[in-house]
């Protein structure tokens, strides 16, 4: 399993593809939620994945979420094949790229709130109220880097 992190501006036109496609075929098919997925935030984001064989298994983006860069967003985390360890991977390493890429004081996530405490055993914290997007639960969490 090889790891690649890339901005948006170094990834290949069949990455882009790759990467639309996954998050696609998890965010909106599998969980049944029709949304603007092409949403402009690629642009600016840090991509992290896992590949084998040139096959994306798991992807998140990071992305500044205020102006100074001292708050970055971690968002689109999914794992292709669940149960084996792959999301633990990508959080650990997009943890990582995040610190060494971009130097944030404070890494956000919204977390689907079933996931609270897969992202607490990394040190995230619930930091404010549940709320609904897309119809599903999530919760804000921070961790302080």
């Amino acid at each position: 399993m090889e790891l690649v992190i890339k901005n948006f501006d170094r990834l290949t036109s069949r990455e882009v593809y790759e990467i639309l496609k996954i998050r696609t075929a998890v965010f909106v098919v599998e969980q049944n939620c029709p949304y603007q997925e092409v949403d402009g935030t690629d642009y600016d984001s840090l991509h992290v994945w896992l590949e084998e064989e040139g096959e994306i298994k798991a992807y998140l983006r990071a992305f500044p979420k205020t102006e100074d860069g001292k708050t970055v967003q971690m968002g689109r985390v999914l794992s292709k094949v669940r149960g084996v360890g792959l999301g633990a991977q990508i959080v650990s390493a997009g943890i990582e790229a995040v610190k060494t890429e971009m130097a944030p004081e404070k890494i956000v996530i919204e977390a689907q709130t079933y996931a609270i405490p897969f992202y607490a055993k990394f040190g995230f914290e619930v930091c404010g109220e549940e709320f609904l997007e897309d119809g599903i639960p999530h919760t804000p969490m921070a961790l302080f880097v």
